[in-house]
């Protein structure tokens, strides 16, 4: 797949994250920058859900850790509480994270698994975008 021909849509572009969204392949991407509070953390995911409420559908989404900075327990615990049910719901149906697993994101990562678990929801965590683009598009 050439990367000119995928049709993305800016949902938010700030200092603390960048959110995609790729409407051919329904799917979207939150692409994390540096540290984040409470706020930035939920409005990153808040956005991809309100635009999936929107008509827009959002079966696949990943997240690229890389880049990422420290994630505090009170967002982890929102994420599996609020936001992960809610995502369902709207329909998402696939999700993965990248990730360069330092000792921290891990810990973070192995809570939201367990979560993500409960569900029964798809999910993988990647080391590259090519691998986790690849196992969203499985069917």
């Amino acid at each position: 797949m050439e990367q000119e021909a995928i049709k993305t849509q800016t949902l938010l572009d700030e200092s603390y994250a960048v959110v995609t969204y790729f409407p051919d392949q329904e799917m979207a991407r939150v692409k994390w920058k540096g540290n984040v509070n409470v706020d930035q953390y939920r409005n990153a995911f808040e956005i991809v859900y309100k635009h999936a409420l929107s008509g827009n559908l959002v079966k696949r989404f990943y997240s690229d850790t890389r880049e990422q900075g420290v994630v505090g327990p009170e967002n982890r615990k929102w994420f599996e509480k609020e936001m992960l049910p809610k995502a369902i719901e709207a329909g998402m149906e696939r999700a993965g994270t990248i990730s360069d697993a330092n000792i921290f994101k891990r810990y973070y990562l192995n809570m939201i698994l367990k979560s993500i678990n409960k569900f029964n929801l798809p999910f993988k965590l990647c080391g590259s975008e090519e691998e986790v683009i690849e196992f969203l598009m499985q069917e």
